[in-house]
Protein backbone atom coordinates (compact mmCIF):
# COMPACT_ATOMS: atom_id res chain seq x y z
CA UNK A 1 0.00 0.00 0.00
CA UNK A 2 1.46 3.62 -0.85
CA UNK A 3 1.70 6.53 1.11
CA UNK A 4 -1.98 7.95 1.84
CA UNK A 5 -3.82 5.27 -0.17
CA UNK A 6 -7.37 4.15 1.20
CA UNK A 7 -7.95 0.42 1.61
CA UNK A 8 -11.69 -0.53 1.85
CA UNK A 9 -12.10 -3.91 2.98
CA UNK A 10 -14.78 -6.22 0.44
CA UNK A 11 -16.68 -9.25 0.81
CA UNK A 12 -18.82 -10.79 -1.63
CA UNK A 13 -22.12 -12.84 -0.38
CA UNK A 14 -24.57 -14.79 -1.92
CA UNK A 15 -27.94 -13.97 -0.10
CA UNK A 16 -30.69 -16.08 0.16
CA UNK A 17 -28.87 -19.93 -0.21
CA UNK A 18 -27.57 -21.58 2.03
CA UNK A 19 -24.50 -22.52 0.27
CA UNK A 20 -21.88 -20.50 -2.12
CA UNK A 21 -22.56 -19.82 -5.38
CA UNK A 22 -26.29 -19.67 -5.17
CA UNK A 23 -28.92 -17.59 -4.73
CA UNK A 24 -27.75 -13.35 -5.13
CA UNK A 25 -24.67 -12.39 -4.79
CA UNK A 26 -24.19 -8.82 -3.47
CA UNK A 27 -20.86 -6.54 -2.96
CA UNK A 28 -20.90 -5.69 0.55
CA UNK A 29 -18.30 -2.68 1.62
CA UNK A 30 -17.34 -2.49 5.28
CA UNK A 31 -16.23 1.05 6.11
CA UNK A 32 -14.00 2.07 9.44
CA UNK A 33 -14.97 5.97 9.36
CA UNK A 34 -17.27 8.90 10.43
CA UNK A 35 -18.57 9.56 7.17
CA UNK A 36 -19.10 7.77 4.28
CA UNK A 37 -16.47 8.16 1.00
CA UNK A 38 -17.40 10.29 -2.06
CA UNK A 39 -20.87 9.08 -4.14
CA UNK A 40 -18.43 8.99 -7.07
CA UNK A 41 -15.93 6.93 -5.63
CA UNK A 42 -18.63 4.40 -4.22
CA UNK A 43 -20.13 4.24 -7.69
CA UNK A 44 -17.00 3.57 -9.04
CA UNK A 45 -16.46 0.55 -6.55
CA UNK A 46 -19.80 -1.19 -7.45
CA UNK A 47 -19.02 -0.91 -10.60
CA UNK A 48 -15.43 -2.46 -10.33
CA UNK A 49 -17.43 -5.03 -8.48
CA UNK A 50 -20.05 -5.13 -11.17
CA UNK A 51 -22.75 -6.75 -9.04
CA UNK A 52 -26.10 -5.86 -9.44
CA UNK A 53 -25.54 -4.00 -5.75
CA UNK A 54 -23.03 -3.39 -3.49
CA UNK A 55 -23.74 -1.84 0.12
CA UNK A 56 -21.37 0.31 2.16
CA UNK A 57 -21.76 -0.14 5.65
CA UNK A 58 -20.96 2.12 8.65
CA UNK A 59 -21.44 0.51 12.33
CA UNK A 60 -22.47 3.19 14.39
CA UNK A 61 -23.01 1.08 17.41
CA UNK A 62 -23.23 -2.59 18.42
CA UNK A 63 -26.98 -2.41 17.45
CA UNK A 64 -27.08 0.50 15.14
CA UNK A 65 -25.95 0.67 11.22
CA UNK A 66 -26.08 3.07 8.20
CA UNK A 67 -26.57 1.29 4.48
CA UNK A 68 -26.05 2.91 1.35
CA UNK A 69 -26.54 0.64 -1.92
CA UNK A 70 -25.07 1.23 -5.45
CA UNK A 71 -26.02 -0.42 -8.48
CA UNK A 72 -22.99 0.20 -11.26
CA UNK A 73 -25.28 2.74 -12.67
CA UNK A 74 -26.56 4.61 -9.64
CA UNK A 75 -27.48 4.65 -6.02
CA UNK A 76 -30.61 3.16 -4.77
CA UNK A 77 -33.12 3.86 -1.59
CA UNK A 78 -32.77 -0.31 -0.50
CA UNK A 79 -31.78 -3.56 -1.22
CA UNK A 80 -33.29 -6.51 0.26
CA UNK A 81 -30.65 -9.24 -1.03
CA UNK A 82 -27.64 -6.55 -0.18
CA UNK A 83 -29.45 -6.27 3.26
CA UNK A 84 -29.39 -9.77 3.93
CA UNK A 85 -26.05 -10.48 2.79
CA UNK A 86 -24.32 -7.61 5.26
CA UNK A 87 -26.27 -8.72 8.60
CA UNK A 88 -25.36 -12.48 7.90
CA UNK A 89 -21.72 -11.40 7.17
CA UNK A 90 -21.88 -9.02 10.38
CA UNK A 91 -23.49 -11.80 12.44
CA UNK A 92 -20.48 -14.14 11.02
CA UNK A 93 -17.20 -11.81 12.09
CA UNK A 94 -19.38 -11.21 15.13
CA UNK A 95 -20.40 -7.90 14.90
CA UNK A 96 -24.30 -8.17 14.86
CA UNK A 97 -26.85 -10.06 16.94
CA UNK A 98 -30.29 -9.95 17.93
CA UNK A 99 -32.41 -7.15 17.17
CA UNK A 100 -30.24 -3.98 14.89
CA UNK A 101 -31.57 -0.78 13.55
CA UNK A 102 -30.52 -0.19 9.92
CA UNK A 103 -30.94 3.09 8.27
CA UNK A 104 -30.87 3.27 4.69
CA UNK A 105 -32.55 5.97 2.62
CA UNK A 106 -35.91 4.36 2.78
CA UNK A 107 -36.22 4.99 6.20
CA UNK A 108 -35.26 2.87 9.42
CA UNK A 109 -35.50 -0.64 9.45
CA UNK A 110 -35.30 -3.67 12.35
CA UNK A 111 -33.25 -6.19 11.65
CA UNK A 112 -32.69 -9.55 13.43
CA UNK A 113 -29.09 -10.35 12.94
CA UNK A 114 -28.68 -14.47 13.44
CA UNK A 115 -28.30 -17.50 11.13
CA UNK A 116 -30.98 -16.22 9.15
CA UNK A 117 -31.58 -12.56 9.30
CA UNK A 118 -34.77 -11.51 8.64
CA UNK A 119 -35.39 -7.28 7.92
CA UNK A 120 -38.34 -5.40 8.12
CA UNK A 121 -39.16 -3.35 5.01
CA UNK A 122 -40.21 -0.03 4.53
CA UNK A 123 -44.53 0.75 4.61
CA UNK A 124 -45.58 -1.21 1.87
CA UNK A 125 -48.42 0.22 -0.40
CA UNK A 126 -49.68 0.06 -4.13
CA UNK A 127 -48.64 3.31 -6.09
CA UNK A 128 -50.57 2.43 -9.29
CA UNK A 129 -52.78 0.22 -11.05
CA UNK A 130 -52.08 0.05 -14.97
CA UNK A 131 -55.15 -0.83 -17.30
CA UNK A 132 -53.17 -0.34 -20.63
CA UNK A 133 -50.68 -3.64 -20.05
CA UNK A 134 -49.83 -4.09 -23.78
CA UNK A 135 -46.89 -2.55 -23.91
CA UNK A 136 -45.56 -4.40 -20.92
CA UNK A 137 -46.11 -7.62 -22.48
CA UNK A 138 -44.78 -6.72 -25.24
CA UNK A 139 -41.92 -6.22 -24.00
CA UNK A 140 -41.83 -9.34 -22.16
CA UNK A 141 -42.38 -11.32 -25.63
CA UNK A 142 -46.08 -12.55 -25.14
CA UNK A 143 -49.29 -11.65 -25.69
CA UNK A 144 -51.28 -11.98 -22.14
CA UNK A 145 -54.36 -10.89 -20.66
CA UNK A 146 -54.20 -10.97 -17.04
CA UNK A 147 -56.49 -12.37 -14.45
CA UNK A 148 -54.99 -10.28 -11.71
CA UNK A 149 -54.07 -6.64 -12.02
CA UNK A 150 -50.64 -5.40 -13.10
CA UNK A 151 -49.60 -2.54 -10.58
CA UNK A 152 -46.91 -0.84 -9.42
CA UNK A 153 -46.38 -1.71 -5.69
CA UNK A 154 -43.70 -0.25 -2.88
CA UNK A 155 -41.68 -1.35 -0.41
CA UNK A 156 -38.69 0.45 -0.20
CA UNK A 157 -38.30 0.13 -4.41
CA UNK A 158 -40.90 0.49 -6.74
CA UNK A 159 -41.72 -2.02 -8.58
CA UNK A 160 -44.18 -3.38 -11.52
CA UNK A 161 -46.01 -6.90 -10.72
CA UNK A 162 -46.84 -8.61 -13.76
CA UNK A 163 -48.49 -11.66 -13.11
CA UNK A 164 -48.17 -14.61 -16.36
CA UNK A 165 -50.17 -17.64 -16.54
CA UNK A 166 -47.94 -20.05 -15.51
CA UNK A 167 -44.32 -21.58 -14.52
CA UNK A 168 -43.49 -22.63 -17.82
CA UNK A 169 -44.46 -19.25 -19.64
CA UNK A 170 -42.35 -17.60 -16.79
CA UNK A 171 -39.46 -19.46 -17.41
CA UNK A 172 -39.54 -19.42 -21.56
CA UNK A 173 -39.80 -15.48 -21.41
CA UNK A 174 -37.08 -13.92 -23.59
CA UNK A 175 -37.72 -9.89 -22.47
CA UNK A 176 -36.76 -7.29 -25.26
CA UNK A 177 -34.31 -5.15 -22.17
CA UNK A 178 -34.46 -2.06 -24.56
CA UNK A 179 -38.10 -1.96 -24.22
CA UNK A 180 -38.02 -3.27 -20.70
CA UNK A 181 -36.32 -0.39 -20.01
CA UNK A 182 -38.35 2.49 -21.32
CA UNK A 183 -41.48 1.06 -20.00
CA UNK A 184 -39.67 0.84 -16.30
CA UNK A 185 -38.37 4.62 -16.95
CA UNK A 186 -41.79 5.85 -18.13
CA UNK A 187 -43.78 4.64 -15.06
CA UNK A 188 -40.94 5.23 -13.19
CA UNK A 189 -40.43 1.66 -11.70
CA UNK A 190 -37.19 0.29 -10.47
CA UNK A 191 -38.42 -3.30 -12.37
CA UNK A 192 -40.56 -5.59 -13.77
CA UNK A 193 -41.15 -8.54 -11.07
CA UNK A 194 -43.03 -11.08 -13.11
CA UNK A 195 -44.34 -14.15 -11.20
CA UNK A 196 -46.70 -17.01 -11.77
CA UNK A 197 -48.80 -19.30 -8.93
CA UNK A 198 -47.70 -22.51 -8.70
CA UNK A 199 -49.55 -25.12 -9.79
CA UNK A 200 -48.76 -27.31 -7.02
CA UNK A 201 -49.13 -25.56 -3.84
CA UNK A 202 -46.85 -27.95 -2.14
CA UNK A 203 -43.84 -27.45 -3.81
CA UNK A 204 -40.96 -26.98 -1.66
CA UNK A 205 -37.19 -26.14 -2.28
CA UNK A 206 -34.62 -28.00 -0.15
CA UNK A 207 -33.46 -24.19 1.64
CA UNK A 208 -36.76 -23.62 2.62
CA UNK A 209 -39.75 -25.18 4.75
CA UNK A 210 -42.84 -23.34 3.55
CA UNK A 211 -44.49 -24.14 0.65
CA UNK A 212 -43.55 -21.98 -2.69
CA UNK A 213 -46.35 -18.85 -2.60
CA UNK A 214 -45.15 -18.46 -6.19
CA UNK A 215 -42.08 -18.47 -8.74
CA UNK A 216 -40.94 -15.48 -9.96
CA UNK A 217 -38.26 -13.32 -12.54
CA UNK A 218 -36.86 -9.61 -12.07
CA UNK A 219 -35.72 -7.48 -14.62
CA UNK A 220 -34.19 -4.11 -14.17
CA UNK A 221 -32.48 -2.94 -17.50
CA UNK A 222 -32.89 0.33 -16.79
CA UNK A 223 -30.33 -0.27 -13.47
CA UNK A 224 -28.16 -2.31 -15.34
CA UNK A 225 -29.39 -5.36 -14.22
CA UNK A 226 -30.46 -7.62 -16.79
CA UNK A 227 -31.98 -10.46 -14.39
CA UNK A 228 -31.34 -10.74 -10.56
CA UNK A 229 -31.60 -14.10 -8.88
CA UNK A 230 -32.93 -12.93 -5.90
CA UNK A 231 -34.58 -9.50 -5.06
CA UNK A 232 -36.07 -8.96 -1.35
CA UNK A 233 -37.73 -5.14 -1.97
CA UNK A 234 -39.59 -6.57 -4.81
CA UNK A 235 -40.72 -10.11 -3.30
CA UNK A 236 -41.82 -8.10 -0.03
CA UNK A 237 -44.09 -5.88 -2.46
CA UNK A 238 -45.24 -8.90 -4.09
CA UNK A 239 -46.26 -10.23 -0.85
CA UNK A 240 -48.53 -7.05 -0.19
CA UNK A 241 -49.87 -7.55 -4.06
CA UNK A 242 -50.70 -10.72 -3.55
CA UNK A 243 -52.34 -10.00 0.07
CA UNK A 244 -54.13 -6.70 -1.17
CA UNK A 245 -55.21 -8.87 -4.18
CA UNK A 246 -57.08 -11.55 -2.24
CA UNK A 247 -54.22 -14.20 -3.11
CA UNK A 248 -52.63 -14.78 0.35
CA UNK A 249 -53.64 -14.24 3.67
CA UNK A 250 -53.00 -10.71 5.48
CA UNK A 251 -50.73 -12.19 8.10
CA UNK A 252 -48.63 -14.91 7.82
CA UNK A 253 -45.18 -16.67 5.90
CA UNK A 254 -44.48 -17.23 2.61
CA UNK A 255 -41.45 -17.75 0.41
CA UNK A 256 -40.72 -17.40 -3.16
CA UNK A 257 -38.24 -19.10 -5.38
CA UNK A 258 -36.50 -17.35 -7.88
CA UNK A 259 -33.66 -17.71 -9.91
CA UNK A 260 -34.64 -20.95 -11.61
CA UNK A 261 -34.07 -19.60 -14.98
CA UNK A 262 -30.33 -18.13 -14.40
CA UNK A 263 -29.16 -21.59 -12.93
CA UNK A 264 -29.21 -19.80 -9.04
CA UNK A 265 -32.37 -20.78 -7.37
CA UNK A 266 -33.08 -18.89 -4.49
CA UNK A 267 -35.55 -18.80 -1.75
CA UNK A 268 -36.55 -15.33 -0.74
CA UNK A 269 -38.70 -15.58 2.70
CA UNK A 270 -41.34 -13.05 3.94
CA UNK A 271 -43.88 -12.60 6.47
CA UNK A 272 -46.85 -10.57 7.16
CA UNK A 273 -46.95 -9.34 11.11
CA UNK A 274 -50.27 -8.99 12.79
CA UNK A 275 -49.79 -5.06 12.40
CA UNK A 276 -49.44 -5.57 8.73
CA UNK A 277 -45.35 -4.43 8.63
CA UNK A 278 -43.39 -6.94 5.97
CA UNK A 279 -40.34 -9.02 6.47
CA UNK A 280 -37.84 -10.44 4.04
CA UNK A 281 -35.59 -12.92 5.33
CA UNK A 282 -32.95 -15.81 4.20
CA UNK A 283 -29.83 -17.83 4.65
CA UNK A 284 -26.36 -16.47 3.22
CA UNK A 285 -23.16 -17.45 2.40
CA UNK A 286 -19.60 -15.49 2.34
CA UNK A 287 -18.03 -16.60 -0.82
CA UNK A 288 -14.72 -14.38 -1.38
CA UNK A 289 -13.26 -11.09 1.00
CA UNK A 290 -10.09 -9.05 0.41
CA UNK A 291 -8.76 -5.20 0.23
CA UNK A 292 -9.65 -2.67 -2.41
CA UNK A 293 -6.81 -0.62 -2.73
CA UNK A 294 -8.16 3.06 -3.59
CA UNK A 295 -5.67 6.73 -4.62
Amino acid sequence: MGPGQLTMRYYIVDAFTDRPFGGNTAGVVLLDREAFPDEGLMLQVASELRYSETAFVRRLSPTEYHLRYFTPAAEVELCGHATIATFALLHRLGQAAGRCLCHTLAGDLAIEAGERVMMQMAEPRIIKTISDTEAIYRALGIDHRPTLPVQIAYSGLADIMIPVPDVATLNALQPAMDAVATVSRMLEAVSFHVFALPTNALTHSHINTFPITAHVRDFAPLYDIPEESATGTANAALTHYLAVNGVIPQQGDFAFLQGEAMGRPSVVATRIAVDGTIYVGGTAAIVAEGELLLP
